[in-house]
Order: structure tokens, then C-alpha cells, then sequence
């Protein structure tokens, strides 16, 4: 019931409002209650469904610490820590990159609105977004480059002149560089060149077990798990009629760790989807470690490594792969043209302590550079 309504009458309406209204006991269909979501609607039926309202809550300005890679009038490049949100959502209007964000660029609070429609175009607070819509790596570049969120932000009084823009997203695990705007402008030139692939990224991961060393390439379509819909899949016999889109991932194996159970492993983007490169990984057959989400659990790594070594090493193999709290995934380099000045901007940052901690652990047990 819930496409037939959002197709028929509500198509700016998100598929999750719909949902909520129907649970509520706000559809009717020939006259009679229908509050379940998977109802079958036949040609001739008369059906009626009222919205529920919106409602909202504050992501107030937070004096969180920030690693400030580069900033000037126009953008700044942060070094984003693993384990921070970086959009706020219903539930999670705390902690986030916004909220540091905020209070950094001296801006009041925001209210998050959730249930509505709308845009504020490229600034924090960005249009909601349809669940059935991908976004990106971890936005998807290619279509507005907008959050994913179950709502929207606004600003409490006027609009600033200082309007920060999420431009691209990195997953709550995943540590490493993002670029925000400043300006409106200065978003829609980045936004564009996300677009337009021009953007240099590269990302480097720890797997389970060693692909092939030397250099690869994964070019499988996405989308959302049936079975699942908080996962993405690799689809690789996609066909037209799929809610799929294309990606592709390059991929360079630097260095063969703890006798290949694991490995030193770059990647590069061709295409920017939701957990394109833990998708890719986990098609490949090589799972980030640390992402339980796409096959990296701890018991898939003892899988890889502990038949390699004698027991007396399982147990140390065993304590360091509990310190994993995270997929493996650090975003190490970003470079873009600045949108006003037209240079070429490059950076680049190490992964984190606790990725660099691991890494030094499985070299102990063996170390290959390809």
C-alpha cells in the first residue's frame, strides 16, 4: 500500500512518513481502517491516507574538538574522527559534526525536522531524502550529494550569513578527511565536481584474509539488501528493472599481512555509493576487519588468521582482534579545486591510533610489501 500511495498522490512524500501514517491508523481504504504497510491494493479501490505531522527537536552548537586540517572564508577540511555521525538525526541530535560544526562557526541551533518536505538547499539542513534513494560513500555523489536523513534541518531565527554545507559524508566507523562549505556557492562547485568524478580520494582498509596482491577492480552495481534494508548488496547480475545503480572501485594491495590473513589494502573511487568500498570488499570475498555489518566479524578473522599460526599465539591473535570496535576503513587522502580561487588543493592524513595499532599488531606476525 505504501508505493501505491506515495506513486498515486504523495511522490514528494518520504516512503518512511507514509509508513508511519499508515501504523498509525491514518489510512482508510474503501472506508475501512488499513494500518498495514504490505496491504495488497486492487485496481478500483478507494484509498485515503492523512499524513501525520511533523515534529522536531533541536541540534544545538557543541564545543567538540575537531582536527582542522584547512580552513579559510570559503571551506573547511576536517579530519573527521571514527565513531562521529556526521549528519544529525531523530535520536541522534547530539555528538554529531554538525553540533561541532555550530558552535565552531559561531552559528545558533538548528531544529531537525522530521515528517516534512522542503530544502534548504546546500546548506546543513538539506532536503529530505527518501529511504529507496541512495545516497553516497558515503553519499551518492552523482545524485545532489544530499544527507540521508529522516528529516531536514532549519534554522531557529534567520538564516546566517556563514552557512556551513555538507558537501559529502563519511559512515559513522570510518575516520578520515571530508570537506564542508562555507557558502552556498562554494557547495554547488564542490557538489558539481563530486559529480563529475573529479574529486581524488583514497582510502585505505585492513581485510580478512588477502585479495590478490597487485592491483583490482570491482565494478558491481549496488543497492539496498532485500533481506535488509539498513545494508547495501553487490548486485552482479543487475538488470534494468533493479533498483540498483553502477559503481566501481579500484583496489591495491600494499602489503601482505600475518602470513595472508589479512592485508594493507588501498582503494580508490570511480563512483561514490552508500558503503560502496565495504560492499565491494565483502563481494570480493575479503571483508573489512571490524565491519560486522558486511562479514568482518571477529570470528570471520579468526577464521583467516588463526589456522596460520601455532595455538600459543591464538590467544594474543584472539585479545587484539577484540580492540576492534570499528571497520578498518581511513579516508587518508582528498583533493578538489578550490571553487573561488580555482587552485588544486591537496590532502593528505595517516589513519588513526587505533587502525595504526592493529596494522603494527599483524605485522608482528608477518609482513609482505607488495
Amino acid at each position: 500500500m505504501t508505493r501505491r500511495v506515495r506513486n498515486n498522490s504523495l511522490p514528494r512524500v518520504s516512503r518512511a512518513r507514509v509508513q508511519s501514517s499508515i501504523r498509525q491508523g491514518l489510512a482508510l481504504v474503501n472506508g475501512q481502517l488499513a494500518n498495514k504497510v504490505s496491504l495488497t491494493i486492487k485496481t478500483g479501490d478507494i484509498v485515503e491516507c492523512k499524513l501525520s505531522g511533523p515534529t522536531s527537536s533541536e541540534a544545538e552548537p557543541e564545543d567538540i574538538a575537531l582536527d582542522m586540517v584547512f580552513e579559510d572564508v570559503h571551506l573547511i577540511v576536517i579530519n573527521k574522527p571514527a565513531h562521529m555521525v556526521v549528519h544529525p538525526a531523530p535520536g541522534h541530535a547530539k555528538g554529531t559534526l554538525v553540533n561541532a560544526l555550530l558552535h565552531h562557526c559561531g552559528l545558533p541551533a538548528m531544529q531537525l525536522v522530521t515528517g516534512s518536505s522542503g530544502s534548504q538547499g546546500g546548506l546543513l539542513g538539506s532536503q529530505e531524502v527518501d529511504e529507496d534513494i541512495f545516497d553516497a560513500d558515503e553519499n551518492d555523489e552523482e545524485e545532489g550529494v544530499q544527507p540521508e536523513t529522516k528529516g531536514r534541518l532549519e534554522w531557529s531565527g534567520p538564516a546566517p550569513i556563514i552557512r556551513p554545507g555538507i558537501v559529502h559524508r563519511l559512515d559513522k566507523g570510518t575516520s578520515g578527511l571530508l570537506v564542508v562549505a562555507k557558502d552556498d556557492y562554494t557547495h554547488e562547485h564542490l557538489c558539481n565536481q563530486f559529480k563529475a568524478r573529479t574529486v581524488r580520494r583514497s582510502y585505505m582498509s585492513l581485510t580478512c584474509g588477502c585479495p590478490p596482491p597487485g592491483i583490482g577492480r570491482v565494478d558491481v552495481p549496488i543497492g539496498r539488501d532485500p533481506r535488509d534494508r539498513k545494508r547495501m548488496a553487490a548486485f552482479p547480475f543487475a538488470t534494468a528493472n533493479m533498483r540498483t545503480r553502477s559503481a566501481a572501485s579500484k583496489y591495491r594491495v600494499l602489503e601482505i599481512l600475518a602470513d595472508g590473513g589479512s592485508a594493507l589494502v588501498e582503494w580508490r573511487l570511480e563512483t561514490g555509493r552508500t558503503h560502496q568500498i565495504r560492499v565491494h570488499a565483502q563481494h570480493l570475498g575479503y571483508p573489512l576487519l571490524g565491519d560486522d555489518l558486511y562479514g568482518g566479524t571477529k570470528g570471520a578473522a579468526e577464521a583467516k588468521l588463526l589456522h596460520r599460526f601455532p595455538s600459543v599465539k591464538h590467544g594474543p591473535l584472539r585479545h587484539m582482534l577484540a580492540q576492534i570496535d570499528r571497520p578498518c576503513l581511513h579516508a587518508q587522502t582528498l583533493g578538489f579545486l578550490h571553487p573561488w580561487t580555482g587552485e588544486e588543493l591537496n590532502f593528505m592524513r595517516p589513519p588513526p591510533e587505533d587502525f595504526a595499532v592493529i596494522l603494527q599488531l599483524l605485522r608482528m606476525y608477518g609482513t609482505t610489501e607488495v
